[in-house]
């Protein structure tokens, strides 16, 4: 074989590791579309104005606090509650977004405020939670969704210290933070549900997306202690475990890789994406009476990718 043709061949084979290191980092960003991107654009996953809310829902009389509830699950999640009849308080730091997915509740007649709030600023998070119930004069329901992607789909070598911190401090920080101002406020009322967004990064490893991986991992213990320090006093803290979930984030990676959706999918066993919708489901069976012996569960709604 000469030079030019082990050259040629080594060259392939570069482009070939290279394809499939991208394809592994997309799959991973597959992976993250559970909370949203909180730089993305809003997504209305569930038609807001679909008919109306039921005021005698099954969460009538319910307040309802959500995170990172500007786009993607947080904000479809909104709207499947407000619904169903609950009192939706919900944060993002994108302000004009909130504003329109209040407004969107709003009209199909539900009941929900929007309050800026960035889940790294613990007194951003107290004051939001704080203001819940402030404004609705309870709190029955937490939904701890915020969070962002890893920056870069890069090995962990090539990781920057500031975007792991920022990982961290967003998805595993904001939710010990939420957790802590929300619990008092739960004790008081007798009893409650927290669920947190975790991910299918929490139990496997993705390769390029060590920031986030970490975060989720974190997710994963913290809701297990917090589940065993308060099930006696009638609070259940519980998780879902997302995988490819079809958001515009998702969109944006697969284009930016070239890939397709079927690519996206084939590692997942249903062989297809999820929805928003059927994430809102999974977190309002868990808010519900239907899920009372459910505690410090975290659920796999990956569409069997962790049965594997």
């Amino acid at each position: 074989m000469t030079n030019e043709e082990n050259l040629t061949n080594d060259n392939n084979k570069e482009q070939v590791s290279r394809r499939s290191f991208l394809r592994e980092g997309a799959i991973g960003l597959g992976a993250m579309t559970l909370a949203g991107n909180v730089f993305g654009q809003t997504q209305n996953p569930v038609a807001p104005r679909e008919g109306r809310a039921n005021r005698d829902g099954r969460f009538a009389g319910k307040v309802v606090l959500i995170t990172g509830a500007t786009s993607g699950i947080g904000e479809g999640t909104a709207y499947a509650f407000a619904r169903e009849g609950a009192k939706v308080f919900f944060c993002g730091r994108r302000e004009n977004l909130g504003k329109q997915v209040e407004a969107e509740i709003k009209s199909f007649g539900g009941e929900a405020t929007y309050l800026r709030a960035d889940v790294r600023i613990e007194q951003d998070v107290k004051n939001f939670v704080d203001g819940c119930v402030k404004k609705y004069g309870k709190l029955d329901i937490a939904f701890n969704n915020a969070g962002i992607e890893s920056p870069k789909a890069v090995p962990v070598a090539e990781q920057t210290l500031a975007d792991f911190e920022n990982v961290m401090r967003t998805n595993a920080t904001g939710i010990f933070l939420s957790i802590k101002y929300e619990l008092p406020y739960l004790l008081k009322n007798g009893g409650g549900a927290i669920i947190n967004n975790s991910s299918v990064s929490g139990h496997a490893g993705w390769a390029t997306i060590a920031p986030y991986n970490a975060s989720k991992h974190a997710v994963v213990s913290l809701t297990k202690v917090a589940a065993l320090e308060y099930a006696d006093k009638n609070i259940r803290v519980n998780a879902i475990s997302p995988g490819a979930v079809d958001t515009p984030m998702l969109r944006r990676a697969m284009q930016s890789f070239g890939l397709t959706e079927q690519q996206i999918a084939e590692p997942y066993p249903i062989k297809r994406l999820a929805s928003v919708e059927e994430m809102a489901r999974a977190v309002m069976f868990l808010a519900s009476d239907e899920a009372s012996v459910i505690v410090g569960t975290d659920v796999d709604v990956t569409g069997g990718y962790l049965t594997k």
